[in-house]
């Protein structure tokens, strides 16, 4: 099947993800709900982070903005277990369809509302003082760091979804980003944690890319050389996610 054929299923199941956002609204407000009540409590209730030169708003935003990138996986997760418990992808399997377009239609959705959800965190960010110092440029740049892990974290939870088999395992599955989302420079320096602790802070993936997008802005506790890290971490991800996902899908929907 051509390339062209591809990319028309793959808009078909794009569009189909977001007429059920027309459908379960309420689905799509509590993703971009969530992440703004994290930034509040954070900046209003937990602030005030350690070692942090400058204002922390302006060093919590950034992070916070990776963190939102890393979490809210679940609803694509158990969509995608869904379609396979129910036979759905069977029904596809009986018409002329790509295969993976199924998986490629979720993600796209998937990751326009994580485009949604940076815009309402970056509009609470600005009316809660923070402000950025790289310019509409280092804006862009940052954004597409951001929207890059997003892509390797969802392929990431769509293969760990298939794995898990069934919608109700898909929540024990997600507890698994919590580790990979706290255990991070998100709120505080890795200076201000144990040794042993820090190393492992600065080495994860969302560490790096909240590193370089803090760097990109301006912000306190930018580092230059973490954006090479930041691009380089997800590609790396999805070299090894992306395939294991396609292949465990085509297993699955025989």
């Amino acid at each position: 099947m051509s390339a062209a054929y591809a990319l028309t299923d793959s808009w078909t199941m794009t569009r189909r993800e977001l007429a059920h956002w027309g459908r379960q609204p309420v689905r799509v407000l509590v993703g971009l709900v969530f992440p703004v009540m994290l930034l509040l409590m954070f900046g209003y209730l937990v602030g005030g982070g350690r070692d942090v030169e400058g204002e922390y708003v302006d060093y919590l935003v950034p992070g916070m903005l990776a963190l939102t990138m890393a979490f809210g996986l679940e609803a694509t997760m158990i969509a995608v277990t869904q379609d396979l418990d129910k036979g759905v992808i069977d029904r596809f399997r009986s018409m002329p369809m790509a295969n993976g377009a199924v998986l490629v239609g979720r993600s796209a959705a998937d990751m326009l509302q994580s485009a949604l959800s940076l815009a309402a965190m970056i509009g609470v960010g600005y009316a809660i003082g923070w402000r950025t110092q790289g310019g509409p440029a280092g804006l862009l740049a940052a954004v597409g760091l951001l929207l890059l892990f997003r892509f390797a974290m969802l392929w990431i939870g769509i293969h760990l979804a298939m794995v898990a088999g069934k919608p109700e395992l898909v929540q024990a599955v997600q507890i698994l980003v919590w580790p990979v989302g706290f255990l991070s420079n998100a709120f505080a320096t890795p200076h201000s944690m144990p040794g042993w602790l820090g190393t492992a802070v600065e080495w994860n993936p969302l560490s790096q890319t909240a590193t370089a997008v803090r760097d990109l802005l301006g912000g306190p506790g930018g580092e230059p050389g973490h954006i090479w890290a930041a691009v380089v971490w997800p590609l790396t991800l999805l070299a090894a996610f992306f395939p294991l996902a396609v292949r465990r899908f085509a297993r699955l929907s025989r």
